[in-house]
Formats: C-alpha cells, structure tokens, sequence
C-alpha cells in the first residue's frame, strides 16, 4: 500500500434496512488488505456506531474513509440539525433518538461513546441547523 486507499459511502436517512452496509464493506476491504484483526474490529465498531447515528439523527450523508500504511481515517459528514450539546452527547446512556427507533433496537446511547472508545483520536465538528462532521483515526 504506497499510496492511500479512499473509500466513498452515501448513507440514506432513515433507511435501517440499509444501516451498517458501509461499515460492513470498510471492514471486509480491510481483511482483504491484511489489516490487523484488533485494527478491523475497531474501525468496524466506530463506523457503524457513526453510520447508525448519521441514518437516525442526520438526514444522512456521507463516510470518506482513507486508508494510509499509518491509519485508518473516517470522515463522516452529515446535514442534519448538528448536536446542541457535545458534552452530554458524550455520555454514555444519553440519547435523544425517538420512541420509534429505540423500538427497533437502535438509539441506546452508546454512539458517540462507543466511537470514541474505539479510535485513538475523534473530532466533532458541529454547527446547529448546518451539520455535524465526525473525524475518527484508528493508528496501524
């Protein structure tokens, strides 16, 4: 791998039949590239939990991910109403996800948590009424 790998994802709003499909194809490119499994299984986790927020809260929108000999970078940019409180978004439990989607079994409140347990770094970018952009690195 000299130069970097980018992938492209476009996520549908509302769309939980589709949810994890990216994550899904990220984390068999991944085994076929012979990234380590411990690597893998971190960006899967990450990305799934980012792309099950993106179809809930965000109207949708899109995943880069670029893959370099050093890491694993994930960019998820959405246009959804951006989070008001990034602080409490943190908190594992917190959630804000309607009666309809936890009825599905999504929206528990471990998203943002669970990304940020699983990357060695993660940014949040948010502007309310605009959108919110994800940065997430998993190091090689």
């Amino acid at each position: 791998m000299n130069d970097a790998i980018v992938l492209k994802y476009q996520i549908s709003p509302d769309d939980f039949t589709r949810a994890g499909e990216a994550s899904s194809d990220v984390k068999g490119k991944l085994k076929q590239l012979g990234i380590s499994p411990e690597a893998v299984r971190k960006v899967a986790i990450a990305m799934y939990e980012g792309e099950i927020n993106m179809v809930i809260h965000a109207n949708g929108g899109e995943i880069v991910v670029e893959i370099t000999p050093a890491e694993i970078k994930m960019v998820l940019a959405d246009v959804g109403p951006g989070i008001p409180d990034v602080e409490k978004a943190m908190k594992a439990g917190y959630s804000t996800a309607p009666d309809e989607v936890r009825n599905l079994g999504f929206g528990a409140g471990m998203g943002l948590p669970n990304m940020k347990k699983y990357t060695d770094d993660m940014k949040i970018e948010t502007t309310i009424g605009v959108g919110t952009t994800i940065t997430m690195l998993v190091k090689l």
